[in-house]
Parts: C-alpha cells; sequence; structure tokens
C-alpha cells in the first residue's frame, strides 16, 4: 500500500527536541536501499507558497499557505509498504520525528500503477 508522508515543521517542538538516531542522508539511503521510498522532495518555504481556490466562478490566487498556524509542511515522501505498522517504523526513523511531526496518508487503493 502507498503511503504519503508529509515532513511537518514545527517550531516549538524543534526547540525541545533531541538529536535523532539518523541522519536525513542515513535515513533515506536506508529507506531507498530497501525499495520502501517511491519519491521524496523538501519543499520551497512558505513564502513562495501560493493557494487557488474558485468562487462563484472567479478563480481567487493568494500568495502563501491556505491556513495560517506555526506548523507548515515542509516535505514529503511517498512510501510503498506492506500495512500502516511498516509505515509507522519508517516514519518513527526519520529524523523529524523528533522536532517535528510525520503525517501519514494511504492512497485510495487501486488509484496507481
Amino acid at each position: 500500500m502507498r503511503y504519503m508522508m508529509f515532513v511537518v515543521a514545527d517550531p516549538d517542538a524543534e526547540a525541545e527536541a533531541e538529536p535523532g538516531e539518523v541522519t536525513i542522508e542515513e535515513w533515506v539511503a536506508d529507506v531507498d536501499g530497501r525499495g520502501k521510498r517511491i519519491i521524496g522532495e523538501r519543499l520551497r518555504p512558505l513564502s513562495d507558497a501560493t493557494t487557488v481556490r474558485v468562487s462563484r466562478g472567479q478563480v481567487l490566487v493568494t500568495d502563501g499557505p491556505f491556513t495560517e498556524s506555526k506548523e507548515w509542511i515542509c516535505g514529503f515522501d511517498i512510501l510503498e509498504c506492506e500495512d500502516l505498522d511498516e509505515a509507522i517504523a519508517i516514519a518513527a526513523r526519520h529524523p523529524m520525528a523528533s522536532g517535528g511531526k510525520l503525517e501519514l496518508r494511504p492512497f485510495w487503493p487501486g488509484e496507481h500503477a
């Protein structure tokens, strides 16, 4: 099953974070080496975000993210895992699990090749 893993920056949690077991380079090498990561990327900062929505037939474009929050999505990974337990184990080793958050969302079944 495929999972989208959102990497969420949380400035409040970062201040309390302890160093993780692995670096991001070690985490990527491990997960890629096991064939569990389809793709992953860092995202540009919030200042580069654009929000698009349509209201009454008019396209509305605004700078910045849709919601105002101290937290923001700073990256993502698409994981291919046997089940949620495996996805959780992979996320728990990610350096941002300490000092940030990782949100896992399964894809709808049958929606990918």
